[in-house]
């Protein structure tokens, strides 16, 4: 679809970017907060690159201010962050911990103050260690009344302040790497577990949504999903049944659960003829009808594509944690799909199809399916940024990667999409969870590596180019 004119983006679209806490926070013992499932994993020997963890990650929790009064610099108009459940209740429930509260307070009256948007998520994976200890976490209904707890004691300290809430982060992503490919703690590998965690994380993200409708009258709330738009490999029927599956397996399973209130239906008859499906009780499908969302968040990076993989072919593989480029495998599920490469796309360095077409792609899939508005909540490039002997860092690779989604963005927009902002990922460079900080993501460079360092912050020549776009509305793309 060619447009002759691309419109100029809403006036009030919100240019933002984002984080998650314990990829930024530090502090990871200070003021009452309690351990996070996180906390105890990244602690295992060889669970992340170069025994990389979060215990000072970027010590955002010491330098909000500073890192508040950088996002007023670049004109930011949203900033997406997360609240870290174990810094609230430190075991996952009881008492809460004021202290907590009152860090998150001081971030939201900042950002407030400087005229930006907080978008707050509610879960972005730090489960607290001690529901995991107690009744294994996701796997455990019990979850569901301690994570509406949790959420509801945000609402209503909230709900005067924040207007755009995220319920959980990347459930896909995270469960998946947890339950089937054992690099996310618990370290599970076990389909018929990883399927009973999901549909257990629906119901409580429905029962959250729920209570938010009586708590946050006028607010906004959804789950935020890691969407890889499926592509099939050739025309060939086999691989179009394969890129079905994929697209149902991998995407429309979360998606139409979050948004339908059901799950696809040839996705759902293949696993209860492999007694992997989900126990579904009396009432769980009505409260995944009663709690769908006002938007959906996309977490958008890369498309991937498949083929045919027959009966006894290709697993599910770990992905590329190294950043050294071509040494990510064919993953799949045997009976059902395999990725193989796009010859069509260049990669990261950590394999990731760069892909900006694919993000037109996937606004518009969402748009017309759900019939709901959207937000990037995430859209990045990681990369090995390198600080000049002058204090510099010169990143045009992210500026030209950028610049590509936003303008598909832009176009998306005219195919008729509600698109309420976007978040870029990340505000400054984070620990990547099984990357460690090798792999930098952030508008500002942060001097420290996986031994440490000053943690000063640089402005990188993607947020004086960002600036310059927000200043515009969107005009100098």
């Amino acid at each position: 679809m060619h447009h002759p004119k691309i419109k100029d983006f809403p006036s009030d679209f919100l240019w933002g970017a984002a984080s998650a806490a314990y990829q930024v926070e530090g502090a990871w013992q200070d003021d009452g907060k309690g351990p996070s499932v996180w906390d105890v994993f990244t602690k295992l020997p060889g669970k992340t690159f170069q025994g990389s963890n979060g215990d000072v990650a970027v010590d955002h929790y010491h330098r909000v201010e500073e890192d508040v009064a950088l996002m007023a610099e670049m004109g930011l108009k949203a900033y997406r962050f997360s609240v870290s459940w174990p810094r609230i209740f430190p075991t996952g429930r009881g008492e809460v911990n004021e202290a907590g509260l009152a860090f998150y307070e001081r971030l939201i009256d900042s950002l407030l103050a400087h005229g930006i948007e907080p978008v707050l998520t509610l879960y972005h994976w730090d489960l607290p260690q001690a529901l995991q200890e107690e009744f294994g976490g996701w796997e455990d209904r019990r979850i569901i009344d301690d994570f509406e707890h949790y959420c509801v004691t945000l609402y209503q300290r909230f709900a005067g302040k924040v207007k755009y809430w995220v319920s959980l982060n990347e459930q896909n992503y995270n469960l998946t790497n947890a339950y089937q490919l054992g690099t996310h703690p618990p370290a599970v590998q076990d389909r018929k577990r990883f399927f009973a965690a999901n549909h257990i994380a629906f119901l409580a993200n429905a029962r959250v949504i729920k209570a938010f409708r009586q708590h946050v009258p006028g607010g906004l709330i959804g789950p935020s999903f890691a969407y890889s738009p499926a592509y099939p490999a050739s025309c060939a029927p086999s691989d179009m049944l394969a890129y079905e599956n994929a697209e149902e397996f991998t995407n429309l399973w979360w998606l139409d659960a979050y948004c339908f209130g059901r799950y696809p239906q040839a996705a759902l008859a293949y696993l209860r003829g492999t007694g992997e499906a989900p126990e579904i009780l009396p009432g769980d499908l009505e409260l995944l009808r009663e709690g769908t969302p006002d938007y959906i968040g996309v977490n958008y990076y890369y498309t991937l594509t498949f083929t045919d993989n027959p009966i006894g072919g290709q697993t599910m593989q770990r992905i590329n944690t190294t950043g050294q480029k071509g040494t990510t495998p064919s993953s799949g599920v045997p009976g059902l799909y395999k990725t193989t490469p796009n010859p069509h796309l260049e990669t990261s360095n950590w394999d990731w199809a760069i892909d900006p077409t694919g993000m037109r792609i996937a606004l518009r899939r969402l748009s017309s399916r759900y019939g709901l508005p959207l937000m990037i909540t995430e859209n990045g490039l990681g990369e090995f940024d390198k600080l000049t002997a002058d204090g510099r860092v010169h990143d045009d690779y992210r500026i030209a990667y950028l610049q590509s989604h936003l303008k598909a963005c832009q176009e998306a927009l005219q195919d008729g999409v509600e698109l309420l902002g976007y978040c870029a990922w990340s505000f400054t460079d984070i620990l990547s969870w099984l990357n460690g900080y090798q792999k930098r993501y952030g508008f500002v460079y942060v001097e420290r590596d996986e031994q440490g360092g000053s943690l000063r912050r640089i402005k990188k020549e993607s947020f004086h180019w960002y600036k310059s776009v927000i200043a515009s509305g969107g005009k100098t793309l």
